[in-house]
């Protein structure tokens, strides 16, 4: 087994859009109509696949659902080179911290229009690209 998406429901969805690809995810597909409403696929430049859906139910709109996420996490590149990007389209960005205390490990707090919050990482370069049993061992 393995997880495919995360899906995320949205009270606007062309908000919800704008925002997820100021971020940096490019849309892949839409679906108009499914028994959930509306689903956009997204993706970030350097996956293949689809990791996030937006849902919008348009039975529900106006409905606040709140978010019952705690948060998701992208792995950047550059933690400087992003958050002068994403400040740049107007997207508020905590100041990063380092877990460890070095300068190649860092990690900030980001939040989307509906109120889910996107932690952004900054591995040190000596570090897979994703978490793994080997973090514990």
């Amino acid at each position: 087994m393995r997880t495919l998406h995360l899906g995320l429901r949205v009270a606007d969805p062309d908000r919800a859009v704008a925002f997820y690809t100021a971020v940096g995810y490019q849309v892949v597909g839409r679906v108009p109509e499914t028994p959930s409403g509306q689903l956009t696929m997204l993706k970030l430049p350097d996956d293949d696949v689809v990791s996030v859906e937006l849902v919008f139910d348009p039975t529900e709109a106006g409905r606040h659902w709140g978010t019952g996420l705690s948060h998701f996490v992208i792995q950047v590149e550059s933690m400087e080179a992003t958050i002068t990007d994403l400040r740049a389209k107007g997207i508020e960005v905590a100041e990063p911290e380092s877990p460890d205390g070095s300068a190649d490990f860092l990690t900030t707090w980001i939040t989307d229009p509906d109120g889910n919050r996107i932690e952004l990482v900054q591995w040190p370069t000596d570090h897979p690209a994703e978490i793994t049993a080997a973090d514990w061992s």
